[in-house]
């Protein structure tokens, strides 16, 4: 085997510690600018069930569409515009294409249409860009925004993009939908589309090896586990795959770090669609008010990952794929309402804000 591939790629790791009660605290504001998540883990030590209010608040996810065909020039319409597209909270995202070889498209909360295309589609469409920052020795790839909320009907600068994605180069994909305050199914009707609720699946792990958190530890420093050895654990734990390096084990000798306690039951929950970050944050505040009720857990952790193919991670920062496509955070919440944050990416993409 090559070196190179050997090698693990390069990724980016930005923790932040901060407490839920202070000002200064920015944990919605990184939830609302990650825009496109595919996946949910929550992981609650001592508790045997699921709390009700957290499995109400997930079983109230919004839905999501899932379109067939759809031609990229229809968010130029002016029932799109105004339904939609300018009141906000609409994501959209193609479905099934490739960030590294596809031309891709998604519509941000904000209003702005990002495309980023292959050289000889961005060569055709003939509206301004700039090469992707991840084209390595040879431009490849090329990403076009446009601010559809600036966007006025019958201006030149409206006719120029609605002529270059029309009839220049008139991309049709399928895409994922969510947001767009209850407008879809009616703007939807002469599309081919289905309507899909978030996949919910939570399971009761025994006898869980954890490691030993504090809130003022920040990176480990202080006898207690780094936070590339939690994310690790974590992703061991969300694969059911044991954490105590048994000798007879064939899968695994994966040990959790050290120090360490035995849980007797755990709570494994995962959800899996197009989540939109507002109701991640209905989430995250439901989360907090768990610690509210006696016989609690020490701590809690909700881990959001990004979709691997999107164009953007954190706000409007291009992202590419490599080898992974990763793009998640995860937050380690105590009962004093203090929280570590961890926002992971690969190397094709800029730091976590």
């Amino acid at each position: 085997m090559s070196p190179e591939l050997e090698t693990c790629p390069r990724s980016l790791l930005v923790c932040e510690k901060s407490n839920f009660r202070s000002e200064k605290s920015r944990h919605e504001t990184h939830v609302l600018k990650h825009m496109f998540n595919c996946k949910i883990s929550l992981l609650i030590p001592e508790r045997g069930m699921l709390p009700v209010k957290l499995e109400k608040v997930i079983s109230n996810f919004s839905s999501y569409f899932l379109v067939q065909d759809f031609a990229v020039s229809t968010f130029l319409e002016d029932k799109w515009l105004d339904a939609v597209v300018k009141k906000g909270g609409f994501y959209a995202l193609s479905s099934k294409t490739r960030i590294d070889e596809d031309s891709v498209v998604a519509v941000l909360p904000s209003g702005q249409l990002i495309l980023s295309l292959d050289k000889d589609t961005y060569e055709q469409l003939g509206l301004e860009g700039r090469p992707s920052l991840y084209s390595h020795r040879k431009t490849m790839k090329y990403v076009v925004t446009v601010d559809l909320k600036s966007l006025v009907m019958g201006t030149k600068r409206y006719q120029r993009v609605l002529l270059s994605l029309r009839e220049r180069v008139p991309l049709r994909t399928d895409f994922i939908f969510t947001g767009g305050v209850g407008a879809l199914p009616d703007l939807l009707s002469q599309h081919s589309y289905e309507v899909r609720r978030p996949f919910f699946h939570c399971q009761t792990l025994q006898n869980l090896l954890c490691p030993l958190l504090h809130p003022f530890d920040l990176r480990g420093e202080h006898c207690f586990c780094t936070p590339t050895q939690f994310l690790e654990w974590l992703g061991v734990v969300s694969h059911s795959v044991h954490c105590d390096n048994q000798a007879a084990s064939f899968l695994s000798t994966y040990a959790c770090p050290e120090p360490r306690s035995l849980v007797g039951k755990a709570q494994l929950c995962t959800v899996t669609g197009l989540i939109s970050p507002e109701d991640i944050c209905k989430l995250l505040t439901e989360l907090r008010q768990c610690f509210e009720e006696p016989h609690v857990m020490n701590w809690v952790s909700l881990t959001v990952h990004g979709c691997a193919d999107s164009p953007v991670s954190w706000g409007a920062a291009e992202h590419g794929f490599l080898k992974g496509g990763e793009n998640f955070y995860s937050f380690v919440c105590f009962q004093n309402q203090d929280y570590l944050l961890y926002m992971a990416t690969g190397s094709e993409d800029t730091c976590p804000p």
